[in-house]
């Protein structure tokens, strides 16, 4: 199916992330803060969706996007944030940043599934 970059600082979280996604077909690679993610973003090939946090340590997941987002990837892959973040004012900045999805934690597995779905099977510019 899909590669997918699961950026979190919780192990936990990004444990039960993956196993949903491969229980669903996905392969995932981590990062474990926005530093390493980024740099994952970067060098891993054929990632065709991130989900990320936005409070880390080191790099914050809204700074990993605006980053990104200036480095103009040659094919910018779809960014999904997993986080405890609920006000306006974040959601805003997320999508300044390229941010296209957003679903609050705790979530439930089917709408996480549901949303990711949604996103990889909309047509790439």
């Amino acid at each position: 199916m899909a590669l997918i970059l699961v950026i979190d600082d919780s192990e936990t979280i990004r444990r039960q992330i993956k196993s949903l996604l491969e229980t669903a077909g996905h392969q995932v690679v981590e990062g474990v803060d926005g530093i390493d993610g980024l740099e994952k973003a970067k060098s891993v090939p054929d990632i065709k969706l991130i989900l990320c946090d936005v409070n880390m340590p080191r790099l914050d997941g809204l700074s990993m996007c605006i980053k990104l987002k200036e480095e103009a990837l040659p094919n910018p892959v779809p960014i999904f944030m997993l986080t405890t973040e609920s006000s306006p004012e974040m959601k805003t900045k997320g999508k300044d940043a390229g941010v296209l999805a957003w679903i609050t934690k705790p979530f439930a597995d089917a709408k996480l599934l549901s949303a990711v779905e949604k996103i990889l099977s909309r047509p790439t510019a």
